[in-house]
């Protein structure tokens, strides 16, 4: 079974701005925090305000206080302003298009404009729009039928709801053209809706099925399992990967996936988890296997770990190492046992990034445990024995390790200090993993050299950390959301996912200038041009994912990660041919 993502799936921009808003409200704003009503139409993102305390009201009490957070999907202005008179502390997260529509009809309503909305009646965003029309001049009608029963006017103005059918508004912007051509028509429907709309019209047409994700009250999702249905093609409207099991797909051979405005990418990734399984039901056993297998060797960290042995023994052949297994174990034990342990102690964002992981780290916590322990102390002894600057060096690197989930401050505290835990420091993760593998990887080789380190040993040590920067900075672009929701601050939350992409590129069109110049000097071996190809990989794997030609799920993360066993293999081959 083929799946092929719509690149608009998920949230939009008025969305993101409305969540972003209320993550950020806590920590900023007076507490406790609300949202007059919901502030979208997703119930999983609701329940997760909920349990950061950010709790829904519908009715304005005479006195409040604290904090309202007014929906994306606006209100009408005399909800506002009660807000306000109540005491509380009001943020207007209403989406800027849904704002250009108040403003067109505010506008026009003091000219003495009728204002004629299609849209649903009972939608909170038309709801809002109607707040701005003059009394008595408000009209809204759901589709052409609707709008022939409202009177005729000597001057109106037509708007549309921002997320409603495109197809359906050009026909009553037809009708109303031919038969009220003094009324004033604006282009009201979003870009997004429009774009959203578009792309899952074609690709109901090229698929035999398409998924569409977000929540059954959502309006703009509606809309698009109505096109999906409309194209004649199946169409399956679900909230979360677990309705999956109560809809008759079948094993179609090519689906379509999409999402609402409201559905936030960690969603969408759970579903595409589960779609990717539903072939291996009727697939062969081998196929069957090699994705279990694939999925374990990545939920236990072995892959990653391998993969740090790969980096290192290619980190070592650069540097003339002619004892390389030692640290290559190092290498290995240390990656495994760091990692486990960090998954094990930062769980969050697992629920949100890979609830799958989150689930296998509790269900074999004991034994995972056990495992990280062995392979630390098993690292440490092997570090002993290469040498005393390496072992130090291993030690100093695995209290770093182990410190960076635990709260260095008392838990009482936390709301005096910003930082009271490594994690907390925006960006740590990705420049310390780079760091920590880089030192394990390039300098433990440096450092158990009785000559001591040389200017080989620093660029060796410069091009492994940029190796795993890139592939920790593109893991981090793809699990931004369920890190912002738990306030953890990446560097690719930080620059935002275009920067981000467009620093790994940067990056990895350095290390192509980093290996090709250092074997061009003779700084390292002519392995140096041949791991050109490690930056390659890397920068289609970006492509791959700026163009949604691969969703996050088991094969891309398997892809990411296998950047290190191309510089093992690449090592390899070149060592045996030259």
């Amino acid at each position: 079974m083929k799946i092929t993502i719509a690149k608009t799936a998920g949230f939009c921009m008025g969305v993101r701005r409305a969540v972003e808003m209320a993550l950020d409200a806590p920590g900023i704003h007076a507490k406790p925090i609300y949202t007059l009503g919901p502030l979208i139409h997703n119930p999983q993102v609701l329940s997760l305000f909920e349990e950061k305390g950010i709790r829904v009201i519908n009715d304005i009490p005479e006195k409040g206080e604290g904090t309202v957070i007014i929906r994306a999907h606006g209100v009408p202005p005399e909800r506002k302003e009660a807000l306000k008179a109540a005491g509380f502390n009001v943020i207007d997260a209403t989406c800027p298009r849904v704002i250009r529509v108040q403003t067109i009809i505010r506008v026009h309503a003091r000219k003495g404009y009728d204002v004629i909305i299609l849209g649903d009646e009972n939608h909170p965003e038309v709801i809002g729009l109607l707040g701005h029309t003059t009394p008595g001049k408000g009209h809204v009608a759901a589709n052409l039928a609707q709008l022939r029963e409202i009177p005729a006017f000597d001057k109106a103005i037509i708007v549309a709801q921002t997320t409603q059918n495109t197809l359906a508004y050009e026909q009553i912007k037809d009708w109303a053209g031919t038969h009220h051509p003094q009324y004033k028509i604006f282009e009201t429907i979003c870009g997004s809706t429009e774009k959203r709309q578009g792309e899952v019209r074609s690709l109901a047409q090229n698929m035999d099925a398409v998924v569409v994700v977000g929540g059954k009250s959502s309006g703009n999702t509606r809309r698009l399992s109505e096109i999906v249905r409309q194209a004649g093609k199946p169409a399956f409207h679900i909230e979360t990967e677990a309705d999956l099991a109560s809809v008759a797909i079948g094993t179609p051979q090519n689906v379509g996936l999409t999402a609402g405005a409201s559905t936030p990418n960690w969603i969408i990734r759970r579903v595409y988890r589960a779609l990717e399984k539903i072939p291996l039901e009727h697939d062969n056993p081998l196929n069957r296997w090699t994705f279990s297998l694939q999925r374990f060797l990545l939920l236990t960290n072995l892959y990653v770990a391998f993969g740090a042995g790969c980096l290192s023994y290619t980190c070592l052949q650069l540097q003339n190492n002619h004892n390389p297994f030692p640290l290559i174990w190092i290498s290995i034990l240390y990656v495994l046992s760091m990692h486990i342990l960090n998954h094990l102690t930062g769980k969050a964002e697992d629920r949100y990034n890979d609830p799958e992981r989150a689930a296998f780290y509790e269900k074999n916590k004991p034994y995972l445990t056990t495992l990280a322990i062995v392979a630390g102390a098993a690292g440490l002894v092997a570090a002993f024995f290469t040498g005393t600057f390496p072992f130090i060096a291993l030690i100093i690197m695995s209290a770093f390790g182990l410190s960076y989930n635990l709260r260095i401050f008392p838990r009482g505290e936390k709301e005096n200090k910003r930082y009271s835990r490594l994690r907390d420091i925006s960006g740590s993760k990705t420049i310390l993993i780079a760091l920590a593998w880089g030192t394990v990887t390039a300098l433990l080789p440096g450092l158990a050299d009785p000559h001591g380190f040389s200017s080989r040993s620093l660029l060796v040590f410069a091009w492994s950390t940029a190796v795993v920067f890139s592939r920790t900075a593109f893991f981090d672009i793809l699990d931004m959301q369920g890190d912002r929701i738990v306030g953890k601050e990446t560097i690719a939350i930080l620059l935002g996912e275009k920067r981000s992409i467009r620093l790994l590129k940067a990056i990895s069109i350095g290390m192509v200038v980093l290996s090709a110049g250092a074997s061009a000097a003779q700084i390292v071996p002519s392995l140096g041009y041949a791991l050109i190809l490690c930056p390659v990989f890397i920068y289609g794997i970006l492509f791959i994912h700026e163009n949604g030609y691969m969703l996050p799920g088991t094969r891309m993360e398997f892809l990411a990660e296998t950047v290190f066993v191309v510089s093992g293999l690449t090592t390899l081959i070149w060592s045996t041919v030259i």
